[in-house]
């Protein structure tokens, strides 16, 4: 009589698959190596600027007019001069506290506008279409209604602000909402969250990727919303911030300054950036899952 060898198969207890688990979270969220850091983000934008310098560098003996394209030493001596007569954080410091002001107050406008077009047909029906047409409407066409209403001043800019950042953050918000899954909304219902309670705990936190999206949207509008109002409209009293910078700069047919002043709404720019809505949106991101490192 033949026999027959029956093979086994062992499961794994839920002990060592918990286990097992657990040792692949900890290999994924390690701290990454100060080296891996450096080549994967540090070292790519010192290139890119080392490259840009040396373009730069190239290109100015070409062009050989230094009403058109200044050089890099021009320009640095220009960022000098801003800095020894102790302007320079002045420029920098006037737009900053406008821009991040205005979007503060942007933020507490779009938020809420955003949820209640989110959330209510009739609303979406009526604005959300004007939302949207705001949003690809240019901010400087704000600039000149904004003065002939408020006048030169500090209100006009805030306008301008909010009329560029609020479409940006509601409509951010609206498309976060309208991509949060039906079956989240069905367990708020269920575990008791309607209402306010659910829009706080479930619309809110399901949302976030698309609202920081918005966030990140509106605060580049804000800027190049201040930035044209400064342009714009140049007053004494208003004091000198960076667009008014590089208006003073073309006006005197300085390109060095020029240069500097754009530099500078770059630099600012960027930094609000990697400082802020970054890490914000890293954060959120991580905290979904969907981001195990860096």
């Amino acid at each position: 009589m033949a026999s027959t060898d029956t093979t086994k198969t062992v499961l794994p207890d839920a002990g060592s698959v918990e286990a097992g688990l657990d040792a692949l979270e900890s290999g994924v969220v390690g701290r990454t190596p100060f080296r891996q850091t450096f080549v994967n983000k540090i070292l790519p934008p010192i290139v890119a600027i080392a490259v840009v310098l040396a373009v730069w560098s190239l290109l100015y003996p070409v062009v050989d007019n230094p009403s058109k394209l200044p050089s890099p030493a021009a320009v640095g001596g220009a960022f000098k001069d801003a800095w020894m007569k102790g302007e320079l954080l002045g420029y920098i410091w006037t737009s900053v506290s406008r821009g991040l002001l205005g979007f503060f107050f942007a933020l507490l406008i779009g938020t809420p506008l955003g949820l209640l077009v989110a959330r209510v047909k009739f609303v979406r029906a009526a604005i959300g279409p004007i939302l949207s047409g705001l949003q690809s409407l240019p901010s400087v066409a704000w600039v000149p209604p904004a003065v002939i209403w408020l006048g030169l001043n500090n209100s006009m800019m805030y306008a301008v602000i909010l009329l560029g950042a609020v479409p940006s953050i509601a409509n951010g918000l609206v498309s976060g909402v309208d991509q949060v899954p039906p079956l989240f909304l069905r367990a708020g219902r269920t575990l008791g969250a309607t209402g306010l309670k659910g829009v706080r705990h479930v619309v809110l936190p399901a949302a976030m990727p698309g609202y920081v999206a918005g966030l990140k949207q509106g605060w580049a509008f804000s800027w190049r919303s201040l930035m044209a109002a400064e342009i714009i409209a140049s007053f004494p009293d208003l004091g000198v911030g960076l667009g008014q910078l590089l208006e003073n700069a073309r006006t005197a047919s300085d390109m060095a300054m020029v240069f500097e002043a754009i530099l500078l709404i770059l630099f600012v720019g960027i930094a609000i950036d990697l400082l802020i809505f970054s890490p914000l949106e890293r954060w959120v991101l991580r905290s979904r899952g969907l981001l195990v490192k860096g």
